[in-house]
């Protein structure tokens, strides 16, 4: 009984903190995605035709998030049941959102403006016991254009 009411405290203190950072982190994506509105992001392979022999560098974004234990267990019954794995689509929507705005962070520190030709890359990282995800990659990279005075 006790091993019991131990996993169940544990469980709830893994949703609670687990919540915790997930709000924390969107709040972060939110606020910084604001700064970096002015860097549009296309999935274009070509430039804009009245661009004239613009500098271009590659840039990137990568980052990888770990799913907590209370989400996994979340997951596991809904693989039983079926449906909507609600807590793999929050975290792959982090991680891609989180990885775009590193790849306009270093296009910002390059001087670009833009970044053509975007492609996202994801991987799972850790497969535990049964072949569950614990943690999630995702690679943004594209062509920034940067803009001399």
């Amino acid at each position: 009984m006790a091993n019991l009411i131990i996993f169940l405290v544990l469980l709830v203190l893994g949703y609670v903190f687990g919540q915790m950072a997930e709000r924390r982190h969107f709040k972060s994506i939110i606020e910084r995605e604001r700064q970096y509105k002015h860097i549009m992001c296309f999935n274009e392979r070509t430039l804009p035709p009245q661009t004239i022999s613009p500098e271009v560098a590659l840039v990137a974004g990568n980052v990888v998030i770990s799913i907590d234990y209370f989400k996994r267990i979340v997951a596991g019954l809904n693989n039983i049941f079926g449906g909507r794995v609600a807590a793999y689509e929050s975290l792959i929507e982090r991680a891609r959102r989180e990885a775009i705005l590193r790849m306009k962070a270093e296009a910002e520190t390059l001087g670009g403006q833009s970044i053509f030709n975007v492609k996202l890359e994801t991987a799972s990282i850790y497969k535990g016991s049964g072949q569950q995800v614990g943690s999630v990659e995702v690679y943004a990279y594209g062509t920034t254009l940067i803009k001399r005075t």
